[in-house]
């Protein structure tokens, strides 16, 4: 993982909840299932969680279940034997050997095979593992951190996932909120990321933003959530040409242009200073487009009434009679509408 981004930075109940819970969670010898859209800080959380618990000495190993073709993916976590299929010159440990006396964080869980799922579930029920290739089953002392931006539970319900597999991972679920709920974050964060670029390239000082690029940061619905929002942050300091200023200039999109040929040119996403009158557009729900661009109303008020309520749900710490009552809907509406959106937790 990367050393320097290995930082909780946020004040909204809803982060600092999250990462309260996972606190809790870190001493215990249970498997932890982290869950949350990309770049909210999965990995940050199960680092957390392997830092803060008695196995803070040993390894922490990390698989992405979604980097490796399915034909492998059992032999890097479980290894192989030599000759056990073509290639295999070699004995070799898998993650599961690695991982003995530590952690072992599966990122993108959702992705494994049944085949996979199926030996991690002995390995997770019997602490045992078998080379591919082998008879003997090998004793591991290894935690379980598992993260996934999936409902695990519509996977069960699809046949794509165990149901068996899944009791035995869910001990704790963590859910990280997506940065659009996450009230007050955005410019905590915005100031953090631009301030350490503003560093890097040897700014004598960190001038902040204006007032227009502010408005813009605030506005975005960050579909990419604190990852995205870094990226936005660092390229918007490191093209601003006089530090003097504060920095008004930010283009959420880095692929948007005029001279796209061939493709069908979008509404620049982009803000500058010298047009005072100039607005940032609100995103439409949690799409990235504006409501002129909406195709299929439908889908895009369902996305909308979505989003209207994890930003209640995480105001009112997931309250759901509170979160009724700052909706003015009954408890039994709202449960019927946080159901309709799988959000009943």
């Amino acid at each position: 993982m990367d050393r320097d981004n290995v930082q909780f930075i946020g004040q909204s109940t809803a982060f600092l909840d999250a990462v309260e819970r996972a606190s809790r969670a870190a001493p215990l010898n249970r498997p932890v299932l982290v869950v949350g859209e990309r770049g909210t800080g999965k990995e940050l959380i199960a680092e957390r969680l392997h830092r803060l618990s008695a196995r803070w000495d040993g390894p922490l190993v990390t698989i992405n279940c979604a980097a490796l073709p399915e034909t492998l993916i059992e032999a890097e976590l479980f290894g192989h034997e030599a000759g056990a299929f073509t290639g295999a010159t070699r004995a070799r440990e898998g993650r599961f050997e690695e991982a003995d006396g530590g952690t072992l964080f599966l990122d993108e869980l959702g992705t494994l095979s049944m085949g996979a799922q199926e030996r991690l579930l002995r390995a997770v029920e019997y602490g045992e593992v078998t080379r591919i290739g082998s008879s003997r089953p090998i004793r591991v002392d290894v935690r379980i951190v598992a993260a996934t931006n999936e409902h695990l539970p519509h996977m069960v319900d699809k046949g794509r996932f165990r149901a068996d597999l899944l009791d035995r991972l869910c001990f704790e679920v963590i859910t990280l909120p997506p940065l659009r709920v996450r009230e007050g974050d955005i410019e905590v964060l915005c100031e953090y990321y631009g301030r350490k670029m503003a560093a890097e390239l040897g700014w004598d000082g960190w001038p902040g933003f204006g007032e227009v690029a502010t408005r813009a940061l605030e506005n975005h619905l960050w579909p990419g959530n604190v990852r995205e929002l870094r990226n936005v942050v660092e390229r918007a300091v490191y093209r601003w040409s006089d530090p003097a200023q504060p920095v008004d200039y930010i283009q959420f999109d880095p692929f948007d242009s005029p001279w796209r040929g061939g493709l069908a040119a979008s509404a620049p996403a982009q803000v500058q200073a010298d047009n005072q009158n100039s607005v940032a557009e609100p995103r439409f729900a949690t799409d990235t487009s504006s409501a002129a661009d909406v195709t299929d109303f439908r889908e895009a008020t369902e996305k909308f009434e979505k989003a209207v309520l994890e930003q209640a749900l995480a105001k009112c710490r997931y309250n759901q009679r509170q979160t009724a009552k700052a909706l003015n809907l009954s408890y039994d509406q709202l449960r019927h509408t946080l159901k309709k959106h799988d959000l009943l937790g």
